[in-house]
C-alpha cells in the first residue's frame, strides 16, 4: 500500500461507509468511492480495481441482510449470479478492446431518464406488478447486459439492475432492491477477478475500506427494509442525477 496519511485513510474509510449505505439502498456507491480513491492519488485502473475489492464485501453484506429477512431466496438466484459473474469478468477483460467513449456520452442521458422515471411515474411502491418478462428471459438478457457493463465501466450498476427488476420483472421497489444485491456481488466479483491481474488492486486498503463498506451496507439495508419505497425512490433519484452530473462534468 502506498504511503497514505492517517487522515487520508480515514477519509477513504468514511467514503466507503457512505458508499455501502447508499449502495445497499439505491446503488451508485462507486459514485463516492472511485473519486475518493483517485483523489488519494491512485491511477484510474488501480482505483477501479481497489473499489471492486471493497465493493464485493458491501454487496455481499447487503445480500445477506435482505435474504435473512426473507425478501430474496439466494438459491433461486444462483443461475443468474453465475451469468452475472461471467459477464462481469468478460466486461472487465474487454475494457481495452471496446471503445467506451460513446457509452460515456450516452450514460448521463440514461441516468437522467432513470431519475425522471422513478421521480414521476405514479404507483411505484413496494407492491409487485405483472411481469413483462419471464425469469429465464430476464436472466438471459438483462442480467448479462448489466453485469457486462459493471465489469466494463461500472457506475450505477445497482440502479440499472433495480430498474430492470421493476420494469421487466414487475417487482416492487423493496423486493427489486433485495434481488439486485446478489447479482451486483457476482458481477463485482467477476470484475475483480479480471482487475486483479490488470489493475493490481491495493488489497490492504481495499480490505480496510471493506470493513466500513460492510457496516454502511448493513445499516442501509436495515433502513431500507424498515422504510421501503419511501426511502429507496428519492435516494435512487438523487444518486442517478448526481452520477449523471458527475459524468457530464468529466466530459466537459
Amino acid at each position: 500500500m502506498p504511503d497514505l496519511s492517517l487522515d487520508l485513510v480515514l477519509l477513504l474509510v468514511s467514503a466507503a461507509f457512505a458508499a455501502g449505505f447508499v449502495d445497499a439502498i439505491a446503488g451508485g456507491g462507486g459514485l463516492i468511492t472511485v473519486p475518493a480513491l483517485m483523489l488519494a492519488g491512485l491511477p484510474p485502473a488501480q482505483a477501479l480495481a481497489t473499489n471492486k475489492v471493497q465493493g464485493v464485501f458491501g454487496a455481499a453484506a447487503a445480500a445477506i441482510s435482505y435474504a435473512r429477512r426473507g425478501l430474496v431466496d439466494p438459491r433461486r438466484q444462483l443461475g443468474a449470479a453465475v451469468v452475472a459473474f461471467v459477464a462481469g469478468l468478460a466486461g472487465a477483460l474487454l475494457v481495452g478492446w471496446i471503445p467506451a467513449q460513446a457509452l460515456r456520452y450516452a450514460l448521463p442521458l440514461v441516468l437522467i431518464g432513470m431519475a425522471l422515471f422513478f421521480a414521476l411515474k405514479p404507483g411505484l411502491d413496494d407492491t409487485d406488478r405483472k411481469s413483462r418478462m419471464t425469469v429465464p428471459a430476464f436472466t438471459a438478457t438483462a442480467v448479462p447486459a448489466i453485469a457486462f457493463y459493471d465489469g466494463f465501466l461500472g457506475p450505477g450498476t445497482g440502479s440499472f439492475f433495480m430498474l430492470g427488476f421493476v420494469m421487466l420483472a414487475g417487482y416492487g421497489v423493496l423486493r427489486a432492491t433485495a434481488h439486485t444485491k446478489l447479482l451486483n456481488f457476482a458481477s463485482n466479483l467477476g470484475g475483480l477477478a479480471a482487475f486483479a491481474a490488470v489493475g493490481k488492486p491495493l488489497w490492504l486498503l481495499g480490505a480496510i475500506m471493506a470493513l466500513a463498506q460492510v457496516a454502511g451496507a448493513l445499516l442501509g439495508a436495515r433502513l431500507a427494509m424498515r422504510v421501503g419505497a419511501r426511502l429507496i425512490k428519492p435516494l435512487l433519484v438523487a444518486t442517478s442525477a448526481l452520477l449523471a452530473l458527475r459524468l457530464i462534468w468529466q466530459m466537459l
